[in-house]
């Protein structure tokens, strides 16, 4: 049988109470994601999850989402998820799009973020059997209607050879950067430390680059910065940290540290791993945001400082409508 809107709804609510539970068994998924990907730490792992259960999974929310469109049980799609895997559920809103809409969502997940998705997928078929029928796993993804593929812009060029022939949606790499004034708070300061911090700065919504007027004090940061110092006892992280700090070293290069948080001057949006790069500006209207580049830009006038890995349901990536796609498939 089908499973109505409101029925899926109510699923949705269901399993945000579940992912705030203390569940033995949604405890042990969480632990052996971590086990499975040493980046997914479970201090990470709580913060996305918290983070979709209150932005994504609240009735108030879901039906506000909805009620902007048109969704038609009785013309159900097959659509195939290519998930990425660089931040724990990064590709939940994608399965949340499809299945609101009621097509069926086939997955792709990422190796590296495959227990998660699976675990929550098992928890819906088990509370209805019929919903179990609107998601699908599958290693290789053909046949399907549309297809949603998230990636880096090597991959992208596959998607759009295999894909490019179907309704579809690809999503390239992306960063975001913070616009500073130099008047921020210790708050502020503290805050965006989160939004570079986060993920250990793996998600295209962590700040990787900022734009500070000249003669900024960079003191204030490094200081907020070292809330984050306990990265240097993670052994991957800290391998990253290390590397970039020789190459600088030997290049007798410039560079700014917080203990576990390089800070060196440099035009690139993207920064690796333990690394963020600023940039001077005279005046702020000289700054170029490339948006095809940038998902999010955190300061004063734009998002919120602390908020950059907060989205709301309705702020899509690389802001392509999702919903209003599926809906017109």
């Amino acid at each position: 049988m089908p499973v109505n809107l409101q029925q899926r709804v109510g699923l949705l609510v269901r399993l945000g109470e579940y992912l705030h539970s203390d569940d033995t068994e949604w405890n042990n998924a969480k632990m052996r994601a971590g086990l499975e990907n040493s980046w997914f730490t479970a201090e990470f792992i709580n913060v996305a999850v918290d983070n979709i259960v209150r932005c994504f999974l609240q009735k108030e929310i879901l039906e506000q989402w909805i009620c902007h469109y048109t969704i038609n049980d009785a013309a159900p799609r097959l659509v195939g998820i290519v998930m990425a895997g660089n931040i724990p559920l990064v590709g939940f809103h994608d399965f949340l799009s499809v299945f609101i809409a009621g097509h069926t969502a086939v997955i792709k997940p990422s190796s590296k973020d495959n227990v998660l998705i699976r675990h929550i997928a098992k928890k819906i078929a088990e509370w209805n059997q019929d919903a179990a029928d609107f998601i699908r796993f599958e290693e290789m993804l053909k046949g399907c209607d549309a297809y949603i593929a998230t990636g880096s812009n090597n991959s992208s060029r596959y998607f759009q050879y295999y894909f490019g022939k179907y309704p579809h949606i690809i999503r390239k790499n992306r960063t975001s950067v913070a616009i500073l004034e130099g008047n921020e708070t210790p708050e502020e300061l503290a805050l965006l430390t989160d939004d570079i911090h986060l993920y250990f700065g793996m998600g295209c919504r962590n700040v990787t680059k900022l734009y500070v007027p000249e003669g900024y004090n960079f003191i204030p940061l490094l200081e907020a910065c070292k809330k984050y110092s306990y990265f240097s006892d993670h052994h991957k992280y800290k391998n990253n940290y290390d590397y970039n700090l020789a190459l600088h070293i030997l290049n007798n290069r410039f560079y700014m540290t917080s203990g576990s948080l390089l800070l060196v001057e440099n035009t690139s949006l993207y920064s690796p791993v333990g690394q963020l790069h600023y940039q001077y500006y005279k005046h702020e209207n000289e700054i170029e945001i490339l948006s095809n580049e940038i998902q999010c830009v955190v300061g004063h006038h734009y998002t919120p400082f602390g908020k950059a890995q907060c989205p709301a349901i309705d702020e899509y990536a690389d802001g392509v409508d999702t919903l209003r796609f599926l809906t017109a498939l």
